[in-house]
């Protein structure tokens, strides 16, 4: 696993794949946070990161795909996907390693953005005037948001060998599995009745729930079991090249 990761992370950062993407993601953040006057934090009464932790999903729907639209598809490409998976490793090796680079990768994005919590800080009246507790517990939630992404983008990457469609099947799943079933809920058929329970099946719900800044086992067991789900059928998608 560790020399699919290492060799995951290279193909990142000997192209300008992972450049493009931290960058982008960077500069997206940058202009929401500080430049565009509806969502600008010096425009607002309160010193507090909200928009960017309601903000980075909407950019994660777009450049996660982008990231993991390689993974799988470009090895079924270029037919090194044979060579690959006839390696002494599990399917669940060559799953996890390439998971945990994509991972590693939106990371690598975040961290930058601890300069915006430092700003905030210091912005505040007085200094300090910040909720840093909800800020990490945002934080965490972003992180699972990221990996249930890199999860949902890895799978949609191992159904078909052409990238450009590994990235719309992904961003397509993303955006279901995180907006639709809020939508849904509102539907006459649910309102009132089981609308928690539909609302409750998406990510977004659990999401805004850890954005709050309170960590609950719930949420947690959730991300955990989405991304297990993902990465299972991926395994399974990889397993009937040898059926």
């Amino acid at each position: 696993m560790l020399a699919i990761f290492r060799k995951e992370i290279n193909a990142f950062f000997s192209s300008l794949i992972g450049y493009i993407v931290i960058g982008i993601f960077l500069v997206l953040m940058g202009l929401v946070l500080w430049v565009f006057p509806e969502y600008s934090v010096l425009e607002g009464n309160f010193a507090n990161l909200d928009t960017l932790f309601s903000m980075a999903p909407m950019i994660f729907l777009f450049l996660i795909p982008a990231v993991t639209m390689r993974t799988f598809a470009e090895e079924m490409q270029t037919g090194t996907i044979e060579l690959l998976v006839t390696r002494p490793i599990s399917d669940w090796q060559i799953v996890s390693g390439k998971f945990l680079a994509c991972l590693t990768l939106i990371v690598f994005a975040l961290v930058p953005t601890a300069l915006y919590y430092l700003t905030v800080y210091n912005l505040g009246a007085p200094p300090g005037n910040l909720d840093s507790g909800g800020i990490l517990g945002s934080y965490i939630g972003l992180l699972f948001l990221a990996a249930a992404f890199a999860a949902i983008g890895i799978f949609a990457s191992s159904l078909t060998n052409n990238q450009i469609v590994a990235f719309l099947l992904a961003a397509f799943l993303c955006f279901f599995v995180y907006q639709a079933f809020d939508a849904l809920s509102r539907l006459p058929v649910f309102f009132g009745k089981t609308d928690d329970i539909v609302q409750a099946i998406g990510i977004q719900y659990h999401y805004d729930s850890l954005s709050r800044g309170v960590l609950d086992s719930r949420d947690v067991v959730y991300f955990v079991s989405l991304i297990a789900v993902f990465l299972a059928a991926t395994v399974l998608s990889l397993g009937r090249r040898r059926w």
